[in-house]
């Protein structure tokens, strides 16, 4: 019996591009896709509008973030030696 795909809502392209592309693909709308918290009232109904733009349902904030989350990267620090 076949696996069950990783490739999630990818699936809808059956056996094309490969599965490596995707596993990735599922992965990256599965992320976006998820119920997201605004971080001005912190009500679980923020939406993705376009591309980095985002909008909370409740209170009608319009905000930027990065293209498929509102999360942001922590910077790593690095050390600058002389």
């Amino acid at each position: 019996m076949a696996k069950k795909s990783e490739a999630k809502s990818a699936n809808r392209f059956g056996t094309r591009y490969g599965r490596t592309l995707r596993i990735k693909l599922g992965k990256v709308e599965a992320q976006y896709r998820k119920k997201l918290a605004c971080p001005y009232c912190h009500y679980k109904q923020v939406k993705r509008v376009a591309l980095g733009i985002w909008k909370c349902r409740k209170c009608k904030a319009e905000f930027t973030a990065s293209a498929y989350s509102i999360e942001k990267k922590k910077a790593k620090k690095q050390e600058i030696s002389e």
